[in-house]
C-alpha cells in the first residue's frame, strides 16, 4: 500500500482529505470530516488525536452507529455481501477466512450470543490477536453490561483505526502500534553465539491447524537478521519456537551421542503485550538448555 504524506493531507481540499481517510474508521467519513477542521497537523499522532476526539465527543447515537458499521467476525454472509478492503485484509491476516469446522462453529456460537445480548457486533482489533485469543476474549466480555461493552468496542475501534492510519500516512513521528518478537541463541558449551541454527516460529491453535509464522537461520551473532515478528503488533496467543541444535553441534564436530540427546528443541510461550518487545533466547549445550523472558 502506497502511503500518503502528512504534508499533502494538510494541504489538500477538505473533500480530498475526507476521501483519503474515510475508512480509517469503518464506513464513518464524518470522523475525518470533523478532524479536517483541526489542520494543519504537526504529526500523525496529532492527526489521530483529532480523529479520536471526534469519536469521544460524538453523541451516543452516533457512536452506536459507528459500532454497528463493523462486520461480525468470520461471517461468511457478510464476506459475500462485501466488507471494506481494510476489514477484509484484517480478518484474513489472522486467518478468519481459513477456519476449521470447529473454529467456525465456535465463532458462530459466540457471535450469536454476543449479538443477542448487546444488539451490536463484537469488535476487537484482530491484528493484535490470534483466533484462540479472540475466542477467549469473547468469553471474557460476554458477562459485561451494555455500557461497558460499548466503551470497550470504541477502544478497540480506535486501535483498529490507529493501525490503519499508521499504514496509510507517512510521518516523522509514529503511533505506538508495533511490537517485536526476537530470539538469540548462545552456545554455552563453546562460549559463543550460535550461528547457523535453523529457527521455526509456529502460532499454536486449540481448535484448528497450527500455523508456521516464519522460518529463518541465526546469523554470526546468534540472532536473526530480522525480528521473528516486527513492524506490526505481536498477536496475543500461544507460540512455539523450534531450534535445530543437533545439526549445529554435528557440523562443529562436537562429541554428542548417536542419535543426539538434543536435536530439535521446542520452546512454548505466550504473548500478552502486542506492542511490547518480547525476547525469547536459548542457551544451549549438547546436553542441556535454558531460556528466560527477555525484552
Amino acid at each position: 500500500m502506497s502511503q500518503l504524506s502528512l504534508s499533502d493531507l494538510n494541504a489538500c481540499s477538505k473533500d480530498d482529505f475526507v476521501a483519503a481517510l474515510a475508512n480509517i474508521f469503518e464506513y464513518s467519513p464524518w470522523i475525518a470530516q470533523q478532524a479536517a477542521a483541526a489542520r494543519p497537523f504537526a504529526g500523525v499522532r496529532a492527526l489521530f488525536s483529532a480523529m479520536k476526539i471526534a469519536v469521544d465527543r460524538a453523541p451516543s447515537e452516533l457512536r452506536l452507529t459507528l459500532i454497528k458499521a463493523h462486520p461480525d467476525l468470520a461471517n461468511k454472509t457478510q464476506r459475500a455481501a462485501g466488507l471494506t478492503a481494510e476489514s477484509n485484509a484484517e480478518q484474513n491476516s489472522v486467518g478468519l477466512d481459513r477456519l476449521s469446522d470447529a473454529e467456525y462453529e465456535a465463532f458462530e456460537r459466540v457471535n450469536n450470543a454476543y449479538r443477542s445480548k448487546f444488539g451490536f457486533p463484537y469488535i476487537v482489533c484482530v491484528r493484535r490477536q490470534t483466533k484462540d485469543s479472540i475466542l477467549r476474549d469473547f468469553e471474557r466480555r460476554l458477562p459485561n453490561d451494555a455500557k461497558t461493552e460499548m466503551q470497550t468496542s470504541l477502544e478497540e475501534i480506535c486501535r483498529i483505526a490507529a493501525l490503519r492510519l499508521d499504514q496509510l500516512v507517512a510521518s516523522e513521528d509514529k503511533l505506538n502500534v508495533h511490537g517485536r518478537l526476537t530470539t538469540h541463541v548462545l552456545d554455552t558449551h563453546g562460549g559463543k553465539p550460535a550461528a547457523g541454527i535453523a529457527v521455526e516460529l509456529t502460532e499454536l491453535s486449540a481448535l484448528g491447524v497450527s500455523r508456521v509464522v516464519t522460518r529463518t537461520v541465526t546469523n554470526s551473532d546468534g540472532r536473526t537478521d530480522q525480528p521473528l515478528i516486527g513492524g506490526r503488533p505481536v498477536p496475543i496467543g500461544r507460540y512455539e519456537l523450534t531450534f535445530g541444535v543437533g545439526k549445529y553441534f554435528a557440523e562443529r564436530q562436537v562429541a554428542v551421542s548417536d542419535p543426539p540427546f538434543l536435536d530439535q528443541i521446542p520452546l512454548r510461550f505466550s504473548v500478552s503485550e502486542p506492542e511490547g518487545h518480547l525476547h525469547v533466547p536459548l542457551l544451549v549445550t549438547p546436553w542441556s538448555y535454558a531460556t528466560y523472558r527477555g525484552s
